[in-house]
């Protein structure tokens, strides 16, 4: 049998020969993972490009044909529309001038509005911002709240309540729902009265700018659409958080945390809450990427002047470049805030630093 003092030395020996987690050996390990990350994310963008010029291309439409639809055309100026949009050139061709184009940061020139595309949905991109930041959070504080609380105390009122309506809500269809209070709390229901606009992101005529009625009149439009999409996306954030928190509960390691005195809260807020917080990190910065794409039905019921309502605008057509141009915004949303999700749980995770 070893001595202790052999014990202790090949001990020491061990722990001097395993490398430090942190320091030069952290940040090399980081910037291989974020090279990985951002290797995979540019090589997801670059086919979602190419899927979505395959999908735009092959759809049965005539946009020279719907661009013309109620005034005179002869066929020289059919045939002369259709080479001024390329349609008259091969599938090859239209391809390879897509991908130099995109390269340079020229996204086309839409049809239907006669503008450049990266104008448009400049144009358009703030208030598709607002309205998802704004659902974004009121969601995410709302089903979190709710989450924490029907969780540590599952089986309560509370718990069999909450539970039922973020399920209810979330899985109605959102353009019913939209319909719905559009009917009940715009037009009117009944006793229930008119209470918010049907449409638009401001009253026709009020003055624009940073002015005190202004601000308020978009906030009074912004109610209704921020409205339905927090009813539909906060039952996400509420069950993901609840599971979380049943699972924590059960932990040996609640049993210390209360033998040294700890209150119920406390235990709670210290150290339930934040081990019970990963899986809903990851789910808030996924949940947003797919929810700007998500915004089309809820920014056409309200006609909302967004990216999801010019994306609608688009398809009337078709308006090929602006479709594909909003398609590369919703993917390289999906793509970006997905990598940040796996930033966001390597900082957060120790467990997945060491992979």
């Amino acid at each position: 049998m070893a001595s202790p003092s052999a014990a202790l030395s090949a001990q020491g020996l061990s722990a001097l020969e395993v490398p430090p987690s942190g320091g030069a050996s952290g940040a090399r390990d980081f910037t291989h993972y974020l090279v990985r990350k951002l290797a995979a994310a540019l090589a997801s963008l670059a086919m979602l490009m190419v899927a979505g010029f395959v999908i735009f291309s092959v759809m049965p439409s005539n946009p020279v044909e719907a661009i013309t639809r109620g005034h005179f055309t002869s066929p020289k100026q059919m045939q002369f529309l259709i080479q001024q949009l390329g349609l008259n050139q091969p599938l090859w061709d239209r391809f390879g001038h897509f991908v130099v184009n995109y390269l340079h940061g020229n996204l086309g020139y839409s049809w239907q509005f006669e503008e450049p595309v990266s104008t448009l949905i400049a144009q358009r991109l703030w208030p598709t911002l607002l309205l998802m930041g704004s659902s974004t959070i009121v969601s995410v504080l709302l089903g979190m709240w709710l989450g924490i609380r029907s969780g540590w105390r599952p089986g309560r009122l509370l718990d069999r309540s909450s539970t039922g309506v973020s399920i209810t809500f979330w899985s109605m269809p959102t353009f019913w729902l939209g319909i719905l209070l559009l009917v009940v709390l715009s037009a009117g229901f009944g006793p229930i009265p008119s209470l918010f606009p049907a449409a638009g992101m401001s009253t026709p005529g009020t003055p624009g700018g940073l002015t005190p009625s202004h601000i308020l009149d978009v906030l009074h439009h912004l109610v209704l659409p921020c409205l339905t999409l927090t009813l539909v996306t906060f039952g996400q954030y509420q069950l993901i958080m609840r599971s979380s928190m049943v699972d924590e509960a059960g932990n040996p390691y609640l049993l210390t945390a209360r033998a040294k005195g700890l209150r119920d809260a406390e235990v709670r807020q210290k150290h339930v809450v934040p081990n019970a917080l990963l899986p809903s990190v990851t789910l808030i910065f996924i949940q947003v990427g797919t929810m700007v794409s998500g915004a089309i039905t809820v920014e056409t019921v309200y006609s909302w002047p967004g990216l999801g309502y010019l994306t609608y605008q688009a398809l009337q057509i078709p308006d090929l470049p602006l479709l594909e141009g909003c398609f590369v915004v919703f993917s390289a949303s999906v793509i970006v805030f997905n990598l940040l999700a796996d930033l966001a749980y390597r900082a957060l995770d120790p467990r997945v630093r060491r992979t």
